[in-house]
């Protein structure tokens, strides 16, 4: 019989000896194992150093990076591919990327990381792509890189963002997917640029992080708004038109990407029906014919071409639909808000007029009642009327009210008003 401690336990049979030999065995193992690893490839042996092109980029700034050793490793980051000459979804996905950004906030350059790489080099210079990201209102944190043509597709390549079948010498054609990651822990994950970008920044700010990030937001699931619209038009706002436009919503701080283009409240009654369809439409070919309205927005919004989203004549139908919609339901909202205000000033003066017919009846009372009232009194306490009218009278006449009947009982005249103008010098 042999026997072995375990812990303070003792275990008399081989059998069971010889397993928790193994286990300890293997456990030593795969410690060194990952001790191994740790080092350039903490994202398991595939995602690491020796996987991942360590090719040399150059930023929108004029820095020259390394793609593995400066920008990936270790970190969380949001990759897509764009060129600045795109006339549809690159623009489209810049957009969302910027909302993201502001959602983000200040995390982006301290623990998440943008890299936007063009797959137009030869046109994409740093000076292009410097302009581009001023255009998009791209922070710190934010890169937007080019290199050599052949080092960028190794790098698509790896990041399962190439498509053998649509490239070709001088195509622009490519996956238009964007790549979540965390270098450190080999999650990667493509996502559409079509995404909801709180949905994204969920998945970047928490789930990339295994949620050691504490939430902002502690509202219940209780008070979360009803379902609204879900329309085919609005669900192509949502995905297509939210990232750049607003239909009369106040724009904080969060919203920052969505400044790219005009606030599109009423744009249904101030724009021909048919220029408006055409230009949700084709707005890359309106452009190129130089429409008077289509260039004048054009200059308006930074040189920010409205992307070619190949939308159908009924999709574009739908969305014209929804904004019409939506610019109604505000402006009733608007109106809405506007006579409630309205009906709080009516009150409030009402109950203004209330309190100076009280406070003139409070004053005759004790001037009538007791003759021989001091004027200073009298002067101080109308002295303090004024402030009472613009502030809350009621409250204000109460406690001058007890104030003055605590008073009567207390001591002479003149020491009452005393103090009444040290009361109203607070």
């Amino acid at each position: 019989m042999v026997t072995c401690w375990v812990g303070n336990r003792l275990l008399r049979t081989a059998s069971a000896c010889l397993a928790v030999s193994l286990t300890f065995a293997t456990g030593i193992a795969a410690q060194a194992s990952v001790a191994v690893n740790s080092d350039r490839t903490s994202g398991g042996s595939r995602w690491g150093a020796g996987y991942f092109p360590n090719v040399a980029l150059t930023s929108h700034e004029g820095e020259e990076l390394r793609f593995f050793d400066d920008l990936i490793e270790g970190k969380v980051v949001v990759i897509n591919f764009i060129y600045t000459t795109c006339p549809d979804v690159c623009p489209l996905e810049t957009a969302k990327l910027a909302e993201l950004a502001a959602i983000l906030g200040d995390r982006v350059g301290k623990d998440v990381f943008f890299y936007s790489i063009t797959i137009d080099p030869l046109t994409d210079t740093p000076e292009v792509l410097a302009a581009y990201a001023e255009m998009y209102g791209a922070g710190p944190g934010w890169t937007f890189l080019t290199g050599k043509g052949q080092d960028i597709i190794s790098i698509r390549k790896s990041l399962g963002l190439y498509i053998e079948e649509i490239q070709g010498e001088e195509s622009k054609d490519h996956n238009t997917s964007l790549i979540i990651g965390n270098q450190a822990t080999g999650r990667w994950m493509k996502r559409s640029p079509f995404e909801d970008p709180y949905f994204l920044a969920d998945q970047v700010g928490s789930w990339l992080h295994n949620w050691t990030t504490p939430a902002t937001n502690q509202d219940s699931y209780a008070n979360a708004p009803s379902l609204g619209d879900v329309s085919s038009g609005s669900v192509l706002f949502r995905t297509r038109c939210a990232s750049c436009h607003v239909i009369g919503e106040q724009v904080g701080a969060v919203q920052v990407g969505r400044l790219i283009g005009p606030d599109l409240f009423g744009v249904t009654d101030r724009r021909d029906p048919e220029w408006l369809a055409r230009w949700i439409a084709e707005p890359d070919k309106m452009l190129a014919e130089k429409d008077p309205l289509a260039l004048q927005l054009f200059e308006q919004y930074k040189g920010v071409a409205m992307p070619n989203m190949s939308l159908n004549r009924k999709e574009v139908d739908s969305v014209v639909e929804f904004i019409e919609t939506e610019s109604r339901r505000v402006a009733a909202s608007q109106t809405g808000v506007a006579a409630r205000a309205e009906a709080m000033a009516a009150s409030a003066g009402e109950a203004a007029a209330c309190c100076q017919k009280g406070e003139s009846a409070l004053l005759a009372s004790v001037d009538s009642s007791q003759p021989d009232v001091p004027d200073s009194l009298l002067a101080s306490t109308t002295r303090i009327s004024p402030a009472f009218e613009y502030g809350s009278m009621g409250v204000g006449l109460a406690f001058l009210l007890l104030y003055l009947v605590q008073r009567f009982r207390a001591g002479s005249w003149q020491a009452r008003g005393n103090q009444i103008n040290k009361l109203e010098n607070i």
